[in-house]
């Protein structure tokens, strides 16, 4: 008999039982495949589907080094993903933490999209972590890939002993690479399949450190062989770190119940849930985006120089951020380099004539001295619904 046979019996078969998955979280795994599945077969412009990948893996990757202390900020991620960040010396181990998550994912990425070999294996989970701690500062003993030679615990739980994880992390990887999921569900059983296997993969906890983000890689990985998109399949570790505590928490009972679990599904699949709907209101920002600048160039055709900066003028306002959008009449002119040349040298009344023509197309609101763009006009677009 193995030592964790005694202290982690529920490790002596891995399993999820669909029949302990409660109605709530089937519904929630529906809903789940359902807005992934718009998400992937959203037809969105260059720049748009640009800006949504380098948000959400910038979200993605920063969330699963921010559960392990990294304090960059989202704006910084992106700066530094975009080649911009400086930091001195002592912070930028930080964006090698960043680094790391990126090469890993990229990765990945490249393995599931080529279709290579999709059998998971102890050596891949193994260099997942050797990517996870490249040269990064690190206690004594451990070794990136390796797996651990000591104790180690996780607040109150002490994990599985080292003599065992070379096993168990080969048991792991037989029983995924067994699961003969049905073609027409695969979808929905990946879900359950990718967190069941960071809460089991957590509890081996086989490598010296940096256990957190590759259980979160794994996770990433079962959700892309699925065919979960990659901005959705960032998703689950930026819900963890938005719930940091309650993520600790759960891992905590669930590691108390041995074995139990459902629980950390139900918390897991809810927050997925919560975060799609956030991203799709984002790609739906993005789309709004693009259908109103369609719009007010069809409005204008082909114009004059008049009619061109009126157009400047409404795309400008579109994207003010601050105050609601609204914007002072005076300050229009300094909304863009563009405005503040055809502006300079012309009266008060050219730019009130230009703001009158923009009320009279209802591109513009106005209120005192105070002007919009009226985006909103695109919404009249959508077909009627109760509220």
């Amino acid at each position: 008999m193995r030592t964790f046979e005694k202290t982690h019996p529920w490790l002596k078969n891995f399993n999820v039982d669909l029949q302990k998955v409660n109605y709530n979280a089937w519904l929630l795994v529906g809903e789940a495949v359902s807005k992934s599945e718009h998400i992937a077969g959203v037809p969105l412009s260059p720049e748009a589907a640009n800006k949504l990948h380098e948000v959400f893996l910038a979200k993605g990757v920063l969330a699963t080094t921010a559960i392990e202390g990294n304090t960059l900020t989202e704006e910084e991620v992106i700066e530094h993903l975009e080649g911009k960040l400086e930091l001195p010396p002592s912070r930028q181990y930080l964006t090698k933490e960043i680094d790391n998550i990126v090469d890993a994912c990229n990765q990945i990425s490249r393995q599931i999209i080529e279709r290579k070999e999709l059998n998971i294996t102890p050596e891949e989970i193994a260099s997942y972590n050797s990517l996870v701690l490249r040269e990064l500062p690190l206690k004594e003993g451990v070794v990136p890939g390796k797996i651990r030679t000591h104790s180690v615990g996780v607040g109150r739980y002490r994990c599985v002993p080292a003599k065992d994880c070379s096993y168990l992390l080969d048991q792991f990887c037989q029983w995924l690479n067994s699961l003969n999921l049905p073609e027409e569900h695969k979808s929905s059983y990946s879900i359950l399949v990718a967190i069941a296997a960071h809460l089991y993969f957590v509890w081996i906890h086989p490598f010296g450190d940096g256990n957190g983000r590759t259980a979160r890689l794994i996770e990433f990985r079962y959700l892309l062989q699925a065919g979960f998109p990659t901005p959705a399949a960032h998703l689950l570790s930026n819900f963890y770190n938005l719930t940091r505590t309650e993520y600790y928490r759960q891992l905590d009972i669930a590691g108390k119940k041995h074995g139990d679990l459902y629980g950390f599904i139900d918390y897991a699949i809810q927050g997925f849930v919560d975060q799609l709907r956030e991203q799709l209101k984002t790609i739906r920002n993005l789309q709004w985006d693009t259908a109103w600048e369609n719009y007010v160039y069809k409005l204008f055709g082909k114009s004059g120089k008049a009619q061109a900066r009126r157009r400047r003028v409404v795309l400008a306002l579109s994207n003010v951020n601050e105050n609601k959008g609204w914007v002072h009449t005076a300050s229009i002119q300094d909304l863009t380099p563009q405005l503040a040349r055809e502006y300079a040298g012309k009266t008060r009344k050219t730019l009130s004539r230009d703001l009158n023509g923009l009320a009279h197309m209802g591109l513009i609101i106005q209120s005192d001295k105070l002007v919009k763009a009226n985006k909103d006009l695109i919404l009249a677009f959508l077909p009627s619904r109760v509220d």
